[in-house]
């Protein structure tokens, strides 16, 4: 596993909480944003890319 990954699964970690936050104060934009950040987590951890690649990579679709 390299650093790109550990970054890729402590992203997801903190868009879940975001979700969690967005939840209990019944805030849609934390919500979203958290699950924003769990999907570039996800493919970060998958793939081994860096952030900022898999931002462009969303982008694109």
């Amino acid at each position: 596993m390299n650093s790109d990954q550990l970054k890729g699964k402590w992203k997801q970690i903190k868009g879940k909480a975001k979700q969690e936050y967005g939840i209990q104060t019944d805030d849609n934009e934390a919500f979203s944003e958290g699950k924003y950040d769990e999907l570039v987590g996800r493919i970060q951890e998958e793939s081994g890319k860096t952030k900022e690649e898999v931002k462009r990579e969303i982008e694109t679709w």
